[in-house]
């Protein structure tokens, strides 16, 4: 597509479309380009997106949570509009960018909310910035622990290997394998056909597939058209083993989770996990959910977090 073509993709237009006067910025982090969009007002409310999405995954809920709080939806090193630096996708390091936007932005501290990767951002961010943390939300998705170093390269007997939503059954993670591999998955799905992932992971992991349109779509998959957004989104799974390494040493969360979970994903085991990684940890399931929480039932989060963050 040509840049015409394409410019309602673009961040300030897809900003612009949303209640609550959000616009679109860029902040240099540490000599990373950190792109957010931001609106409302308030007490700091952090939006963090995953794979493979960005910012714009959290577009249904943005004008609701903007009445009360100034809403942050930061995409992450390697994300969208973000810079997509060599190194550095680590969960750690991204905290580390992300305090760093937060203080650029004049707060010194903020309440925290990400979905899959972003989820394990904000839980990095708890860990090693205590002080700098009101309240995390975990959508669907905690940190990388030891546990996952036990998941399998082959499906277990009860698992479908396209991974079908299983009523809160662990899917078969092929992707984790596939996005270690190095330059192979920037020339296979590299000159836009990455959108045939994107239809692929909406049709089978969310509870109802047409909640995320086709509009969005193209958003993510104009995203994720080139090698280097691709090549930058699978670091943040190579890192995956730096990650469990880290979070041996982190010790429990003192800070307040809500960890949210689709009752056709990652409600049950978010429930036996995560209360023993917190001091103050609330789990509770999203009906009628797969893995996509704000895009599938942005109503039932709006309503969690506001609950949450009073």
């Amino acid at each position: 597509m040509t840049t015409t073509e394409t410019a309602h993709l673009s961040d300030a237009a897809l900003a612009a479309t949303l209640d609550g006067n959000f616009t679109s910025h860029v902040a240099e982090v540490k000599g990373t380009r950190l792109h957010y969009v931001t609106g409302g007002a308030g007490a700091p409310l952090v939006l963090l997106g995953g794979w493979p999405q960005t910012w714009w995954q959290w577009n249904k809920v943005m004008p609701a949570l903007a009445e009360r709080y100034t809403v942050i939806a930061v995409d992450l090193r390697g994300m969208g509009g973000s810079d997509k630096p060599a190194d550095g996708y680590d969960k750690k390091t991204m905290a580390a960018d992300l305090r760093t936007l937060i203080q650029h932005l004049g707060w010194e501290t903020a309440s925290i909310a990400g979905h899959d990767i972003g989820a394990m951002v904000a839980y990095a961010y708890a860990a090693n910035y205590p002080d700098a943390v009101d309240k995390i939300a975990l959508l669907d998705v905690p940190h990388p622990d030891a546990g996952w170093s036990q998941f399998g390269l082959l499906p277990e007997t009860d698992q479908h290997v396209d991974s079908v939503i299983e009523h809160g059954a662990r899917s078969y993670l092929w992707w984790f394998a596939f996005n270690q591999v190095q330059e192979l998955p920037e020339l296979l799905l590299g000159e836009g056909r990455m959108r045939l992932l994107v239809d692929w992971l909406f049709g089978r992991q969310a509870k109802d597939p047409s909640t995320i349109d086709e509009h969005s779509r193209q958003v993510y998959a104009h995203a994720y058209s080139t090698a280097d957004a691709i090549r930058a989104g699978n670091g943040w799974y190579r890192t995956f083993n730096q990650d469990i390494a880290d979070e041996r040493a982190y010790g429990q969360i003192a800070a307040p989770i809500l960890a949210l979970g689709g009752d056709d994903s990652n409600y049950a085991y978010l429930r036996d996990l995560m209360p023993a990684k917190g001091t103050d940890v609330t789990v509770v399931e999203v009906a009628d959910c797969g893995h996509y929480v704000p895009e599938e039932q942005p109503d039932a989060v709006v309503s969690a977090l506001v609950e949450f963050l009073g």
